[in-house]
């Protein structure tokens, strides 16, 4: 078996997932059926800023805020609403939507680009 790079795993897994402009990404954040997670690090957070109303779930927590099944389950990983994930620039949150889509989530997307094209696109940020 071929080993792979994290970059071979982020590319494989957008071609699997559904890739969202910063654009897109506002756009459906108007609805109140759709849940953005942020999946950075807390410190990421305190350094770069944060989109409004997001929620923070730190990328190695997801599988089992994910899972109502376990004691750390978020209610926001809610499977009936419109779950976008965002990390710094997409590698993260694109492996998080394929996870999150084995785990039988329907309807997830990913800021592809992450916060970095969501502030390059001229869109606010809460510090």
């Amino acid at each position: 078996m071929t080993s792979k790079s994290a970059t071979d795993l982020v590319k494989e897994a957008k071609l699997q997932i559904e890739n969202l402009t910063p654009q897109q990404v506002e756009s459906e954040l108007t609805s109140e059926n759709v849940v953005l997670i942020d999946i950075r690090e807390s410190e990421e957070l305190i350094q770069n800023g944060r989109i409004e109303n997001s929620v923070h779930a730190p990328r190695g927590m997801i599988e089992f805020y994910a899972d109502p099944s376990l004691p750390y389950h978020k209610p926001e990983f809610d499977k009936n609403k419109r779950i976008i994930l965002h990390c710094a620039s997409g590698g993260r949150s694109a492996l998080a939507v394929a996870t999150l889509k084995q785990m039988g989530y329907q309807n997830v997307a990913h800021l592809d680009g992450g916060i970095k094209a969501w502030k390059d696109a001229g869109l606010p940020v809460k510090n």
